[in-house]
């Protein structure tokens, strides 16, 4: 199969969808291909776009931290679509190295210059993608660094970035041409 298996509504957009594209979109920029997925039901796009925003722009989480999840979680995904998303939009404000960033998405994901606490964030990523569940271990590491609301923000990150590595999957979005490649 060629393209996409659910196409991207385009222009003109019906009243719906254009709506809920608006409330997504930063105005002047082209709506993401992912968001004109979502908006083929214009309802679950709607409903969907609280948590979303929240995570992105109302977090108690770090933008390093809350990024390292998202990556990390996106390349356990396969999801090279949302990982370069986040790569070109949201690197420089998390301080990630471009070795950095290569290695949210490498096997390992180790690198010398990974804190502590990144390094825990990453293995948080990988015990939810892996088994649904953090180690006794992980959860005390965490707990030493960040609040209860942090570390339930953060286990929030990963699953609704399985989500949305979900719907580019089932979907097959090709990469948007100016995203970063893994």
């Amino acid at each position: 199969m060629t393209g996409p298996r659910i196409a991207p509504a385009q222009p003109p957009y019906d009243d719906a969808a254009a709506a809920v594209l608006a409330k997504l979109t930063t105005p002047g920029m082209e709506p993401l291909m992912l968001f004109r997925t979502l908006v083929r039901h214009p309802d679950l796009a709607s409903r969907m776009r609280p948590l979303g925003a929240g995570i992105l722009g109302h977090g108690t989480v770090p933008t390093r931290l809350r990024e390292l999840v998202i990556q990390r979680t996106c390349a356990r995904c396969g999801a090279e679509y949302e990982w370069g998303v986040h790569a070109t939009v949201f690197a420089a404000a998390a301080e990630f190295t471009p070795e950095q960033l290569a290695a949210t998405a490498a096997v390992d994901p180790d690198h010398p210059s990974w804190s502590d606490l990144d390094r825990t964030v990453l293995r948080l990523a990988d015990e939810l993608h892996d088994t649904g569940k953090l180690t006794d271990a992980t959860f005390a590491s965490l707990a030493g660094e960040l609040t209860d609301a942090q570390i339930l923000e953060l286990v929030v990150t990963a699953g609704w970035y399985h989500v949305i590595s979900f719907v580019i999957g089932a979907a097959d979005l090709p990469r948007e041409p100016w995203a970063a490649r893994w």
